[in-house]
């Protein structure tokens, strides 16, 4: 008979969706659209699943409030395993990457360069920026390696000062 189904799934929201939905409202911390959600999701799977709606009426409820509490652990799970984080406007794909940090960094370095002796910014720039090795940074400064060596050493110490009077922290 084709009114069976729709007539027993009537008779199960008529005898459980009410005790359900509070039952899920508390499961939710009373949020009203989450707790019809779950209530519909488990009503759907009692529908997928009528065998157990032949079951008493306590087996039938007690099988719902299952449902509907893994549905609502599932959901947990699944938001604690894949956090979203909500924005403003949607990133656009494939843009350019925000390299706005780089900028500033490199300015707040390139000023406290300006607070170092000649000497030190001179192994800095040839070690550093340039990424020359000690031999032909001794050779482009006329000093021995030994120099570059412990001017580098002085002039980074020099450099994290500077930084840190400027504010920067580590």
């Amino acid at each position: 008979m084709v009114d069976e189904p729709v007539t027993l799934m009537q008779r199960l929201h008529d005898e459980h969706a009410a005790e359900l939905w509070r039952f899920c409202l508390r499961l939710t911390n009373h949020d009203r659209a989450r707790a019809e959600d779950v209530v519909q999701e488990t009503l759907l799977r009692a529908w997928r699943h009528r065998a157990i709606l032949e079951s008493s009426p306590p087996a039938v409820r007690s099988w719902l409030h299952t449902v509907a509490r893994n549905l609502v652990i599932d959901e947990w799970r699944s938001r604690r395993a894949h956090p979203e984080v909500p924005v403003a406007e949607v990133p656009e794909e494939g843009g350019e990457p925000d390299r706005s940090d780089e900028l500033l960094l490199s300015w707040v370095v390139a000023e406290a360069l300006t607070r170092l002796s000649a000497e030190h910014r001179g192994v800095l720039l040839e070690c550093y920026y340039r990424g020359r090795p000690v031999a032909e940074a001794a050779r482009r400064l006329g000093v021995p390696e030994g120099t570059v060596k412990s001017r580098t050493h002085y002039a980074l110490r020099a450099l994290r000062l500077a930084l840190e009077e400027m504010g920067v922290t580590a």
